[in-house]
């Protein structure tokens, strides 16, 4: 496994050209279907490829978690992903990826890893509703290879938030304070459905107004869509909203792209943009601020992404706002 994730390592510096590199890899053939569906995550969050080691079971855990792991010193729980997805399939898994996410490492057992694919965001597609529900929601976009089969790109924040962490508890943003600034909307996109309730529901308690987005192409059309508004009724897009919250990781458009975008077009300019990504290395924030971003906060921690949020809005003059839809 060195090799492959030597390979890794030299070939994840694509980030700010809207293109991404998959590690593809197998859960094994589906005992009820006998087919074998290909899934993929983005480098980015990969680790380390391995056999699966000895893994310590813990109580009270749930079903898809299989225990915990020491490695390097660090405590991590293991996902047996197939067992997630509700699949029962015909071989057992065989390999860990270790991913990092929120700052912290997951573990994740599939069958077999296969190649690095490299593609265009704007070759990645929402998923389907009914094959997103046939993989327990665990999909967040999907892309078809050459040869027509079909890769579903793996949703952290959904296995993460169903099997390690409970994002819907309301300690997690017990926090989080009503902000004095009551005239505020903020626009974010976000392609994970379990980002953006915790994404809304921060937003809520903190009383701010909200418009969101699914991705950054319909990030980008919704906001000319909100500039041409402005321009049509002889006001600043900041009268309509405040601040722009995105995410890195999007189909279509990525939220560095995104951002670029948002950044040369002088309608928009007063306007703080935020990255909000599960990229948490100092590489990706670097990476983010060199685009243009006025800040770049990790997921996903409510009080930490209100303090963001509050201290960026400072900078804004906030008056009385105009009325958008509230998604």
């Amino acid at each position: 496994m060195t090799n492959f994730m030597k390979s890794v390592d030299e070939r994840t510096n694509l980030a700010g050209t809207n293109r991404l590199e998959l590690l593809l890899f197998s859960l094994g053939v589906d005992a009820q279907t006998d087919r074998e569906e290909v899934f993929g995550i983005n480098v980015f969050k990969v680790r380390e490829v391995m056999s699966i080691p000895d893994i310590t079971q813990a109580p009270d855990m749930p079903a898809a978690v299989e225990g915990m792991l020491s490695l390097r010193g660090q405590l991590i729980p293991v996902v047996n992903l197939a067992k997630f997805c509700g699949l029962q399939m015909k071989e057992p898994p065989q390999i860990m990826i270790v991913t990092e996410y929120n700052n912290t490492m997951q573990g994740y057992m599939v069958h077999s890893v296969d190649t690095i694919l490299r593609l265009d965001w704007n070759k990645v597609k929402t998923p389907p509703d009914m094959l997103s529900e046939q993989m327990g929601g665990v999909v967040t976009a999907v892309t078809e290879l050459d040869d027509h089969r079909i890769v579903m790109i793996m949703d952290v924040e959904k296995v993460l938030a169903d099997s390690i962490q409970d994002a819907s508890k309301d300690t997690w943003f017990q926090d989080v304070a009503a902000s004095e600034k009551r005239a505020v909307t903020i626009f974010f996109a976000d392609d994970s459905l379990v980002a953006r309730k915790q994404i809304s529901r921060t937003l809520d308690h903190m009383g701010f107004t909200h418009v969101s987005a699914n991705n950054g192409l319909e990030a980008w059309e919704k906001l000319k869509d909100i500039a041409q508004r402005a321009d049509t009724a002889n006001q600043p897009v900041s009268h309509f909203i405040q601040l722009i919250l995105t995410d890195v990781e999007m189909p279509e458009m990525d939220g560095f792209v995104l951002t670029k975008k948002i950044k040369s077009d002088s309608r928009f300019d007063g306007i703080p943009v935020i990255m909000h990504s599960s990229l948490s290395a100092d590489s990706n924030q670097n990476l983010g601020i060199n685009v243009g971003a006025d800040d770049y906060v990790p997921k996903f921690d409510p009080t930490t992404l209100s303090a963001t949020l509050e201290k960026n809005l400072s900078k804004v003059a906030v008056a009385g706002t105009a009325q958008l839809e509230h998604k």
